[in-house]
């Protein structure tokens, strides 16, 4: 899953964007609402966290050019003020739920997770390829029946994978959806994720069911019961 946090307090905004990426999410950070527009129209994000208060355009502006603009991502809008009238206006504004500050985080994880269920309500919370199944609510992965135990950023890469079944995806592509825009790109990182999963998800004797295309990437292809 990932995530596109829009705060313009630099220290709330880091310690979300770790405290988020502990639990599993890809996360990326912006601090102002031209930025946010930008990055959720060329990004797609599962949830946008969202701040009421930003320079430039503020968080009600941003929601509402985004649903002009047609992005039907979830949107949770964080604010410091507890009106009911500014909760009115945010989510007339296009916003999916709202959480006032200060807030816990297992408040504001919980909240996540329900978007995130109610988004996937509309099809299927799971995506499959051949005997490969995986729950993107639960984060459930299961092959031919067995269930697979996975890290987070194993979890990451395997999903942007089954998400683009079919499809090549070069190490760049990977690296910058699981780690971030920030990722160096300089280490193996992502070919030993690759061969972590592959001993995880494929079969004695039977063909992987992560292919490498030379020169190319990587790309999931449908497993066989």
């Amino acid at each position: 899953m990932r995530l596109l946090v829009v705060e313009d307090d630099a220290r709330l905004a880091d310690v979300l964007r770790r405290g988020l990426s502990e639990e599993g999410y890809a996360v990326d950070a912006c601090g102002n609402g031209v930025e946010a527009i930008l990055q959720a129209t060329v990004t797609t994000y599962d949830v946008i966290v969202l701040d009421l208060m930003l320079p430039g355009k503020d968080g009600m502006a941003v929601c509402r050019e985004l649903r002009v603009s047609g992005v039907k991502t979830p949107i949770l809008m964080l604010t410091a003020r507890d009106e009911l009238d500014d909760v009115v206006k945010g989510l007339e504004a296009g916003a999916d739920d709202y959480l006032t500050k200060p807030f816990a985080f297992r408040e504001l994880r919980a909240r996540l997770q329900s978007l995130i269920r109610r988004a996937a309500g509309a099809a299927s919370p799971q995506i499959q390829a051949g005997d490969l199944v995986l729950d993107m609510v639960t984060r459930d992965v299961r092959r031919a029946g067995r269930r697979i135990s996975l890290t987070n950023k194993e979890y990451q890469v395997l999903e942007y994978l089954i998400h683009n079944s079919g499809r090549v995806l070069s190490r760049s592509m990977i690296e910058e959806h699981v780690w971030g825009y920030d990722y160096d790109g300089l280490s193996n990182t992502v070919d030993v994720h690759i061969t972590r999963l592959r001993r995880k998800l494929d079969r004695p004797g039977q063909p992987s069911i992560i292919e490498t295309v030379r020169g190319a990437g990587y790309r999931l292809v449908d497993a066989e019961s």
